[in-house]
């Protein structure tokens, strides 16, 4: 398949984005999926009522058929023909929220989405993105769309064009390149089905965040233990890992540097991810700094790019700092642990 490529002005410039917005949504409109850039992640949309546009997401991705994707909205007035009903807290949080990195999951109203889109749930995960061109897009389409990380499943989400176009050219119809994305890592996704909203995912808006505004949120027992049964479907799977083995260690930086120079001596060439503050104190065959750890937003914004340089490296083994639990550090973490397949070293 031939994939159509458009560069389009983050701030929708109408003049020269608008007819290759129209293209992409054109494709969109006749089922077939694309890539488009949201605050957060390049996100793989297709239209969410059609079976056969959600069956080429799961292809072009490898996705596991039991992960729900995330519906992708413009305007709130959509939420009434896909939701059984808004509750009180989930209005508040999209008045707050919306649009931005907040993904809300609701009571899904029945034969209004694809079942594939949904996995087979009573449930649907809603958000809308706060980009220039995902909305420009998702207004022209005027359907929801349902939209996971534009990359091959397993591997970490991609936050350029030229990462999307890594894993999935020639595979999908078209790419929107509405530059690199701010945020960083995905969406939060907050179940708002019962009396107590649960964070099934921690993203970029913080739980702090959150109950600043609501009050006492819970978070899913899997985020932190990691024998028990996740309850989001998708959150059972091995997400964002580079080619190489990595490891989290929770130690210093001599330890670390330990560490490093005792896989060197057994001839592997190997790779770090650290900190701007802490990048001259290291020596290892390839060091990524993503970002500071005084500002962990920095360090969201480029982790994804940090994880896919290690591939570009051929690093054997990869050894990775560890961050702080608070505010969007929580997200980081969450992405580092699966990326590493949960291997923390003491």
């Amino acid at each position: 398949m031939k994939t159509s490529y458009w560069l389009v002005d983050k701030n929708v410039d109408t003049k020269h984005s608008y007819p290759q917005i129209q293209q992409a949504a054109d494709l969109l409109k006749k089922n077939e999926v694309i890539a488009f850039p949201t605050e957060t992640v390049y996100g793989l949309g297709g239209n969410a009522k059609d079976d056969d546009a959600i069956k080429k997401i799961f292809a072009a991705k490898g996705r596991p058929s039991d992960n729900p994707l995330i519906i992708h909205i413009a305007k709130q007035e959509q939420l009434a023909e896909i939701v059984e009903e808004i509750p009180e807290v989930a209005q508040k949080l999209m008045a707050s929220f919306w649009p931005g990195a907040l993904t809300i999951i609701f009571r899904a109203k029945k034969g209004t989405l694809s079942q594939y889109a949904t996995a087979g749930l009573q449930t649907v995960a809603v958000r809308m993105p706060d980009h220039p061109v995902a909305l420009k897009l998702l207004e022209e389409v005027d359907l929801p769309i349902a939209a996971p990380s534009a990359n091959r499943s397993g591997k970490p989400s991609p936050t350029t064009a030229l990462h999307v176009k890594e894993d999935l050219d020639q595979i999908i119809a078209g790419i929107v390149d509405g530059g690199p994305t701010g945020v960083g890592v995905e969406s939060t996704v907050i179940d708002c089905t019962d009396l107590l909203p649960v964070i099934l995912r921690p993203g970029g808006i913080t739980k702090e965040q959150i109950e600043e505004l609501v009050g006492e949120v819970g978070l899913d027992p899997a985020l932190i233990n990691k024998e028990s049964k996740p309850k989001a479907p998708g959150m059972k799977y091995s997400h964002y890992a580079p080619n190489a083995p990595m490891f989290l260690v929770n130690g210093t930086k001599e330890r670390i540097q330990c560490l490093v120079d005792e896989e060197r001596n057994k001839g592997k060439k190997v790779g770090l991810l650290t900190t701007e503050e802490n990048k001259s104190y290291y020596d290892a065959d390839y060091i990524f700094a993503c970002g500071k750890r005084a500002e962990l937003h920095s360090v969201a914004a480029s982790l994804y790019e940090g994880l896919r340089s290690f591939n570009h490296q051929d690093v054997e083994i990869i050894f990775c700092e560890m961050f702080p639990l608070e505010g969007v550090g929580q997200a980081i973490m969450n992405r580092l642990m699966k990326a590493a397949s949960h291997q923390v070293m003491d």
